[in-house]
């Protein structure tokens, strides 16, 4: 098994297709092929079931996934330390972050970080939060700046940084009321991010946790940006990071309403994978983050500290 062929092995798990898995990995596919057939005879195992809809890993495969990610941070883990330890350790570290945590919690603290340490590039790339942990796992990014959904990974290091409120919100014209309970804001329409997204996870939970069907989905956006949009155009409620209000709230496009009840929150966390050795940007970045990473101090009052 060399790293080249976990590699191969692991996008065409991620794809299910063989020609995107072969794409990526910048293979023609007969050539993608032979290097699963030859994982495959060494193992002694067949790794994916192939069929007209694309390709699934077996139960041997499923077992691979786990090893073939490990060996490949180990691997990349054990050229970092030797870098470093030669003196010739590259200084770049890549981050994942959701849309609005990257433009209203990042960006004053990257703009810092990078006057202080001009020799550390940064890479920053903006993904919804299942394929932040995704990229986690299989390296492509070194630490993800998420919402917790309380799913412990032996595999990763996690942090808290602050907890961040979420508001709900009407459109100004829509001459919207207080709703009086939980059982009342379930008979209004929403508009909400798509099942998976950690908003629509708190979304969801708060009326599962009452026992209380959820409210109707009018219209799903991958943007909470879109959504304070929407939503501005009346077409129902929303729930969204307080975070993200700032400019639509001052325009008075849309009013925050009470939630009735204890208003949802979600703990704002970073995380990176356990090494035997930190990269030396990592070391830096990390210790960066836990000195001067803090909430932004916003004109609007109603943008309220993190509670650290």
């Amino acid at each position: 098994m060399n790293p080249r062929q976990l590699k191969t092995f692991l996008a065409v798990i991620r794809h299910e297709n063989l020609t995107r898995a072969a794409a990526e990995v910048n293979l023609a596919q007969s050539s993608l092929s032979d290097q699963i057939q030859a994982l495959e005879e060494e193992l002694g195992a067949e790794l994916f079931l192939r069929s007209r809809q694309g390709v699934v890993p077996t139960p041997a495969g499923a077992v691979l996934k786990a090893y073939a990610e490990e060996i490949l941070a180990l691997n990349d883990e054990a050229k970092a330390a030797v870098s470093a330890a030669a003196g010739s350790a590259g200084q770049s570290i890549t981050l994942g972050t959701l849309e609005t945590i990257a433009a209203e919690r990042l960006a004053p603290w990257l703009s810092l970080f990078r006057k202080k340490n001009p020799r550390v590039g940064l890479k920053l790339k903006v993904n919804g939060s299942g394929e932040l942990l995704a990229q986690l796992q299989h390296g492509s990014i070194d630490v993800a700046f998420t919402f917790d959904r309380e799913q412990q990974d032996e595999r990763f290091l996690t942090r808290r940084i602050c907890s961040e409120p979420l508001v709900l919100i009407a459109g100004r014209d829509a001459q919207a009321r207080p709703p009086e309970s939980l059982t009342a804001l379930s008979t209004v329409p929403f508009v909400a991010t798509e099942t998976g997204c950690v908003y629509r996870h708190l979304f969801d939970t708060a009326f599962a946790e009452a026992n209380i069907a959820a409210p109707s989905i009018v219209t799903e956006a991958d943007s909470i940006a879109t959504i304070i949009r929407l939503v501005a155009s009346g077409p129902g409620y929303g729930l969204v990071p307080r975070l993200a209000l700032g400019p639509a709230a001052t325009r008075g496009d849309v009013v925050e309403l009470p939630w009735p009840g204890k208003p949802p929150a979600a703990s704002l966390v970073m995380m990176w994978r356990r090494r035997h050795v930190q990269p030396p940007a990592l070391t830096i970045l990390l210790q960066s983050a836990s000195e001067e990473l803090s909430p932004l101090r916003s004109a609007d009052a109603r943008l309220r500290h993190c509670l650290s």
